[in-house]
């Protein structure tokens, strides 16, 4: 199968403020649908083959928390599993017959109080296929945050979920996790062929860390990433450009420079990816990794605890911003006590 995936590059809106902020994130879907739209009449037009993928960047409908509560940016603009919002977008999905991914700070009935960044993957049929919460987060609650009741609930398979569908096996990488090889890697050892990655980073015409482990994640998975980034956030123009789709060879297919636009698009060869993965050879770097020697490595560290915002008793407490600062200074004490760093 052979069909285009696009990374649409879109500015991110704050609704935050908005006298009413569901009604302004519903707006703002109603927006972007007329964007995807119109990208997939001109992509199939000038290249031939369906879009049947559209990625859109991290936090496009609400911009980033900044100093907000985490309480109250939950309450305001959280999206619930089955609230207005994923609903919306699921019409969308259907009326164009895409599979949409995307990016959004997401409630829990499990744990009152907070929110998880999710980057999740609706499909044509409205219904979200995919949800991955992100792991590594400098300022925000993650799982790993909660890691015993969050894995009694959702179990590892929760943790690192990939979508078998008729486009391929997807998987969603968040923001700078893409920096993590580990993330990718845990997910392509659950069959992960693509890597949705919504983004919101600093564009140049240099290459970045983010480009460069884009790149590298694709090449040492065999996998396609398609990774969109904004373009700007409510006038700032910083985090802008740069939007991409990397083949299974770590090859830049398309990419987009800076402001709104479609034009980070490429297709998506499944059928020879599949081949190549299948095929004997010293370029078959994912069969050819020996996970194994590396285990107990992995097993016996504790730096980074977890539980960081659960009791012995399970309960879970909401924190301030400031939480997270001293969490990273306990993890950068024990490394230093243990001599390395």
């Amino acid at each position: 199968m052979t069909y285009a995936a696009v990374a649409m590059q879109l500015a991110a809106r704050s609704a935050i403020n908005a006298a009413d902020p569901r009604a302004a994130m519903l707006a703002h879907i109603g927006e972007v649908a007329g964007r995807l739209r119109g990208a997939a009449i001109f992509i199939e037009q000038y290249g031939g083959a369906p879009v049947k993928l559209a990625v859109l960047p991290e936090y496009l409908f609400t911009s980033y928390p900044a100093r907000v509560s985490i309480p109250d940016f939950a309450a305001k603009v959280g999206w619930a599993a089955d609230g207005p919002e994923y609903e919306a977008l699921g019409k969308v999905a259907q009326e164009l017959g895409l599979f949409v991914a995307g990016n959004a700070y997401e409630t829990d009935t499990h744990f009152p109080g907070l929110y998880f960044q999710a980057s999740f993957v609706i499909a044509p049929s409205g219904d979200v296929v995919l949800r991955y919460r992100r792991l590594n987060s400098m300022y925000a609650p993650t799982p790993h945050d909660v890691w015993s009741k969050y894995l009694d609930i959702y179990g590892l398979d929760g943790v690192f979920p990939v979508a078998r569908t008729e486009i391929g096996n997807l998987a969603a990488i968040a923001s700078e996790e893409i920096l993590y090889p580990e993330i990718a890697r845990a997910h392509a050892l659950r069959g992960a062929e693509i890597f949705v990655h919504s983004s919101s980073e600093i564009g140049s015409p240099l290459r970045t860390p983010k480009m460069i482990a884009k790149q590298a994640r694709a090449f040492e998975n065999m996998a396609y990433v398609v990774s969109a980034n904004t373009a700007g956030i409510d006038g700032f123009s910083d985090a802008d450009g740069n939007s991409m789709v990397v083949d299974w060879k770590g090859n830049v297919l398309a990419e987009s420079n800076a402001g709104e636009t479609f034009t980070a698009f490429a297709d998506i060869d499944l059928a020879a990816l599949r081949e190549k993965r299948r095929r004997p050879g010293m370029t078959n770097v994912l069969s050819r990794q020996r996970l194994a020697a590396f285990a107990n490595t992995y097993t016996t560290d504790n730096h980074q605890r977890a539980n960081t915002l659960l009791d012995a008793d399970g309960v879970v407490s909401v924190p301030d911003r400031d939480h997270f600062n001293r969490v990273q200074a306990e993890t950068l004490e024990r490394l230093a006590r243990d001599g390395l760093i």
